[in-house]
């Protein structure tokens, strides 16, 4: 046991795990995009399951009618959040909003979320104790050490929230970057006859290789549009899954559109530019920090190497002469 522990404090058996840990991600990360394979057609299946679901709802005249699939949720996590009833304990009001910003559908993932709420301050908590109290003691008190497991628990908590947040911030972003060019396109259908559901899909189809994302959420739109009581809830959840302000513009010109009967090439022509407006402001706004974010990289990783061009002949020369 000694010997172990001897082992895991050597500086050069941690540095040594650090990088390769550090290697092991390099290779994962250019390795992965290989393997990853073709996303949109399971995407598009999802798709047309919720479009069945929609159609059946509206047959059997449900009076709920919500975006998110309802599946029938089985397995030990769900077993062990029914019958701790984590729902209420742990209850996040907001959940499945965030869950639709992640893409993320039907009660599985729901299940997931309280049971790894649940499950990762407490592991957290006992790794953190089993390190600070057996391993490493830090030469810190051993209230200072509680408190810092306490910490690791707190961060267990709130971890599956902020893992969320950061996958529906991904997902935004993959969705904004194609928004601009689906809004011509969808323009270019409507001013061609085409009905809106038409167009929808005829842009989902379109914009499916440079955003799976946005493929997904038009071709829900679509389904929501055919089955939903009310046209406006298919608009309203469109611009409520994907969070963002353009598409929230964009779905409330399309619902006064469809409510007054203001022509609808106008108002796509004028989110459509305004979209690209904003897009170009953003790719701006990223240029004019570019330099900031340079400087410290270049202080690192330049001045360093400059100088040993600049002063290694010199220092050549000069013990050259001595």
């Amino acid at each position: 046991m000694n010997n172990l522990i001897d082992i895991l404090m050597n500086p050069e058996f941690v540095i040594s795990m650090l990088a390769a840990i550090a290697v092991f991600a390099t290779v994962v990360t250019l390795v992965s995009p290989m393997f990853s394979g073709n996303k949109f057609a399971g995407r598009l299946k999802s798709v047309a399951n919720r479009r069945e679901q929609l159609r059946k709802q509206s047959r059997a005249a449900m009076e709920k009618k919500q975006a998110n699939i309802r599946g029938e949720a089985k397995g030990f996590m769900t077993d062990v959040v029914g019958k701790l009833n984590l729902q209420k304990l742990l209850e996040d009001s907001g959940l499945h909003t965030k869950l639709m910003q992640a893409g993320l559908r039907g009660q599985r993932p729901v299940m997931m979320f309280y049971f790894l709420r649940m499950v990762m301050p407490i592991l957290l908590f006992s790794g953190g104790l089993a390190y600070l109290f057996f391993l490493n003691d830090m030469g810190k008190p051993p209230m200072i050490r509680l408190a810092y497991a306490l910490g690791l628990a707190v961060a267990g908590y709130y971890a599956p929230a902020i893992y969320l947040s950061n996958v529906a911030a991904k997902r935004r972003e993959s969705i904004m970057r194609a928004f601009p060019d689906a809004l011509d396109l969808l323009l270019i259908c409507v001013e061609a006859g085409m009905s809106i559901e038409a167009a929808f899909q005829k842009v989902a189809a379109e914009v499916g290789t440079n955003s799976i994302e946005l493929a997904e959420e038009m071709s829900l739109t679509t389904a929501e549009l055919s089955y939903l009581g009310e046209r406006r809830q298919a608009y309203e959840n469109l611009a409520l899954r994907t969070n963002h302000p353009g598409v929230k513009a964009v779905a409330t010109s399309l619902i006064q559109a469809e409510r007054y009967g203001t022509p609808l090439g106008a108002s796509l022509r004028v989110m459509a530019k305004e979209n690209r407006d904003m897009r170009m402001a953003q790719a701006e706004k990223k240029a004019a920090s570019l330099p900031a974010k340079l400087t410290v990289p270049m202080i690192i990783f330049f001045l360093p190497v400059l100088f040993v061009v600049i002063l290694g002949p010199a220092i050549i020369r000069f013990q050259s002469m001595g």
